[in-house]
């Protein structure tokens, strides 16, 4: 889970310098096609309206009705997505890709230099991700481990540093680079991918990725800015964390996002609308 209200401001900020529709720069490394070239192998799209599930709070609990599942993908095995397979369920894999994490079996890859300040989570430092050579073979190991374990998608998490003090001088240039690099390593591996927050970014992403995950736009109204995902056809999974229901279900319901009420931890608890 990653609550970023407080960083919303600073993302508004920064709008006009992500209005950018080239990845030229001093790239070390190409980010890939967009998600219009043929992957590896058939890619799932998840439908504007389907309802979801998501739990980053330990082993999952597959009681939930729900077509959809998000899953932390270190913590769950591949028996875990097994079994929700079996129960007719598609199967998202959670995975920070901006931020590392002193808690992951993988923590050693990440060398020194790429690590910024703290984010406000416990054992995580920004990642610098303008150091594309050094981090895509990290993320495509992450990402094999989920193609691995039988997910179908990918939720990478942590990709609006840009707009936070990560202790790099970030730009969204670097961002839309980023983010674009990690979208074709999902797609390469036949995984769809989901663009986490990021409002800003949404219109030179949305090609790039297959649906969308929001925290709290409705808190924020910012919940039209996902549109471009649902005219597109793509699905947004979209939770809420302190607005009741009755604030902004309707408004959910006319948008066609997949909006439900949780608990900031993660856990199994949930409210859809």
């Amino acid at each position: 889970m990653r609550v970023r209200a407080a960083v919303r401001v600073a993302l508004l900020t920064v709008l006009t310098a992500a209005v950018l529709t080239g990845c030229s720069g001093s790239a070390e490394r190409s980010a890939g096609p967009p998600a219009t070239t043929s992957p590896s192998r058939a890619v799932w799209q998840p439908r504007p309206g389907l309802a979801w599930q998501w739990q980053l709070d330990g082993r999952v609990d597959a009681s939930a009705d729900v077509p959809v599942y998000d899953i932390d993908g270190f913590e769950n095995s591949a028996a875990d997505v097994a079994r929700l397979h079996r129960a007719g369920k598609k199967v998202i894999c959670y995975v920070n890709v901006g931020a590392w994490e002193d808690f992951r079996p993988d923590r050693d890859a990440f060398p020194h230099a790429v690590l910024g300040e703290p984010n406000g989570w416990a054992g995580e430092r920004w990642l610098d991700i303008r150091r594309l050579t050094v981090l895509r073979p990290i993320m495509e190991r992450r990402f094999d481990m989920c193609r691995a374990k039988g997910f179908d998608a990918v939720e990478p998490d942590l990709v609006e540093g840009y707009g936070n003090d990560t202790g790099f001088p970030l730009t969204a240039r670097d961002q839309l680079r980023y983010n674009r690099m990690i979208a074709a390593i999902a797609h390469e591996r036949g995984l769809s991918v989901g663009l986490k927050n990021d409002l800003p970014q949404i219109p030179q992403l949305v090609d790039h990725f297959d649906f969308a995950v929001n925290e709290e736009c409705a808190q924020y109204d910012e919940c039209g800015e996902l549109s471009p995902f649902i005219a597109a056809g793509k699905a947004v999974f979209h939770v809420e964390y302190a607005e009741p229901r009755s604030r902004f279900c309707a408004e959910s319901r006319r948008l066609k996002l997949s909006s439900m009420l949780k608990e900031p931890e993660l856990g199994a608890w949930r409210r859809p609308c």
